[in-house]
């Protein structure tokens, strides 16, 4: 027999969120393995492409990576030769972060595995439960 503090708990929109959250997260994980990538190293990747030339330091801020995180995860992109990082000519203090050519690629393949996993996320619903729960959630988050 199910505890009923538990079956209680099973109910609050917060507790499910964060059961659909952390489903969310394993399967785009799962998907971005294919290419190789983590899901900071996916987020970065999204972040440059969308404000690049972008500083270091307003990356961090924009993707919400400790600093020090960040450092680490720009070097295992520029390793893999997906970003590259030069100083700023108006700041030598500041370096500013661009795709390169692989890395608008791989972007491009991550944002397709994306779109799957989170097609496999909402597949029990219809088309029109899929647009209501994207709005529901907007203005949960949003709305604030």
């Amino acid at each position: 027999m199910t505890d009923p503090a538990l079956r209680r708990l099973q109910t609050l929109p917060s507790w499910l969120l964060g059961r659909a959250a952390a489903l969310g997260h394993r399967l785009v994980a799962d998907h971005l393995a294919e290419a190789e990538l983590r899901l900071p190293h996916h987020a970065v990747l999204c972040a440059v492409a969308e404000y690049q030339p972008v500083a270091q330091a307003e990356l961090a801020r924009t993707v919400k990576i400790d600093p020090k995180d960040m450092v680490t995860v720009l070097n295992d992109l520029q390793a893999r030769d997906l970003v590259t990082r030069t100083r700023d000519p108006k700041d030598a203090r500041r370096n500013l972060i661009t795709l390169s050519p692989a890395g608008c690629e791989l972007l491009h393949r991550t944002e397709a595995l994306g779109e799957q996993a989170n097609a496999e996320l909402v597949a029990p619903l219809s088309p029109a439960e899929r647009e209501q729960l994207n709005e529901l959630l907007r203005r949960v988050i949003v709305d604030r």
